[in-house]
């Protein structure tokens, strides 16, 4: 199957490389989207939002080997409830509001969205509903820049930084779901969570299985790809640049915390990220624009951790050793991303394309790749989520669509991802992936969404039981419908 996907990746790049030098090109400014309002003419509040019910389908192929062999694979159940191989859900349900409100200076503008559906970002760090977005921009130097303040999307990938509701697909593609969209742990997952043998427990060992039991999952939202902080912006449109077509020219500074959204900052660092972009505008306006444009990006921070480890050859049996509490340090590390993409589309074609970097901390799998918090066959031990903190991954997505009806496009994707690359080569992971898509647009506000994913993943350093846990990975069947309102 390798070779076939292989083959299939390079004759899908050389098709869409001359598509993207033969044609011309659209995409969205969603810095000024989703940062400014039309000065003089946008209403006070405006509200909006959206809902998007969706229906899951994988095979529920159990785990094939190790010490959670036959239960439930974290890579084949629904997120974020990880109980189920399928079902429905209300992926989002989103309300908001935005307009300048201030009367008195239309230079003023704010943007306000909470989500009430079954997602990352609600189902952790207590209460059913979130604020995703509170900001407030100060246009008065729009000439040479914008202030943004508070909590919103931070500049970076195009697949984070667009508007959900016109994302193409209903998943994410592999470099921005695993390296992108962040998930908050309060340690590593190095040291083995054991379930306590008959006789009676230290203070040390029951504060430990009090703490490692829940499966290191979550401790807040996930990080949904928003920061809090604040951000200089704007965008210079070129009317008599080089060629027939206008110019933008988009950049973006932003300092944050770097801790996610609806919660504060748990140490003194602060995120940094910077956004470059330029283009050519060839008609309309919004979201859905004619227009082309290349981007880099880049994000460069630190995260604070409990690092952990366990003791060699102790403990009831391998690879079940006990954790070395002596070792346990609260540390920092660091977490970098960066990429650099395209964006096109022009009347009945549409071209996305990006290539993702990450250096030092990066998500790793759960034990044996069970369910987090599940305890072994042999009952020794409860899986946990774990962390690589220093090591590297890269991954990069093609993306085309053509409207065989006014009403009707059909997607295909290609994405992959090598993750844990520096190192022994037991920890590397490689995820290719075509999806196949079609989208149905009822009328501009809503649509439906059908999507199927082939999904492959190797481990190919790693020794004979990671091999067989990972061919066991299904095939995915999503439905979505979306209506805007």
């Amino acid at each position: 199957m390798g070779n076939h996907l292989t083959r299939l990746k390079f004759t899908m790049a050389a098709v869409l490389a001359s598509l993207l030098l033969s044609a011309p090109a659209f995409a969205a400014d969603w810095l000024s989207l989703q940062g400014t309002e039309p000065a003089g003419s946008a209403a006070r509040a405006k509200i909006w939002g959206f809902v998007q019910p969706q229906y899951t389908q994988m095979d529920g192929t159990k785990l094939k080997a190790g010490p959670w062999g036959g239960q439930q694979a974290i890579f084949n159940v629904v997120r974020p409830d990880n109980d189920s191989e399928s079902g429905f859900q209300l992926r989002r349900a989103r309300i908001g509001a935005r307009g300048t409100g201030f009367p008195l200076d239309s230079n003023v503008n704010y943007f306000l969205l909470a989500e009430f559906g079954n997602n990352g970002v609600t189902t952790s760090g207590g209460g059913s509903v979130k604020l995703t977005d509170a900001s407030v921009t100060l246009n008065h130097a729009k000439e040479y820049t914008r202030l943004r303040f508070g909590q919103f999307k931070t500049p970076g990938s195009e697949d984070g930084l667009q508007a959900i509701h016109v994302h193409n697909y209903n998943n994410f593609s592999l470099p921005a779901d695993q390296l992108l969209l962040e998930r908050f742990r309060d340690w590593d997952g190095v040291a083995n969570c054991l379930v306590p043998a008959d006789g009676p427990l230290d203070a040390e060992e029951a504060a430990w299985f009090l703490a490692c039991s829940g499966g290191n999952g979550l401790n807040g939202s996930v990080g949904a790809y928003r920061d809090i902080g604040v951000q200089l912006f704007n965008t210079f449109k070129i009317k008599d640049g080089m060629g027939k077509y206008p110019w933008e020219i988009s950049y973006a500074f932003m300092v944050g915390n770097g801790n996610g959204i609806a919660r504060g900052d748990n140490d003194d660092n602060r995120e940094f990220y910077y956004y470059l972009s330029a283009g050519q505008v060839f008609g309309g306006k919004g979201a859905r624009r004619q227009d082309w444009k290349v981007y880099a990006w880049l994000q460069d921070g630190k995260r604070t951790l409990l690092s952990t480890s366990n003791i060699p050859d102790s403990g009831p049996a391998p690879p079940f050793f006990e954790p070395d509490f002596d070792a346990f340090e609260v540390k920092e590390f660091d977490r970098k991303r960066w990429g650099v993409g395209g964006t096109y589309r022009k009347g009945k074609y549409r071209l996305y394309g990006e290539y993702v970097k990450a250096e030092g901390m990066l998500p790793n799998a759960t034990d044996g790749a069970s369910i987090g918090g599940a305890v072994s066959n042999n009952g020794l031990a409860v899986s946990t989520f774990n962390t690589l903190t220093d090591n590297e991954a890269e991954g990069w997505y093609l993306d085309f669509g053509y409207k065989v009806l006014p009403n009707l496009e059909l997607d295909v994707r290609y994405d992959e991802l090598d993750r844990g690359t520096e190192g022994a080569a037991a920890i590397e992971r490689n995820f290719e992936r075509w999806t196949l898509g079609a989208q149905y647009f009822f009328n501009k506000k809503s649509r439906f969404t059908l999507n199927y994913e082939f999904r492959d993943t190797t481990a190919s350093g790693a020794p004979a039981t990671p091999q067989t846990i990972v061919s066991g990975t299904d095939d995915v069947l999503t439905a979505q419908v979306l209506v805007i309102f």
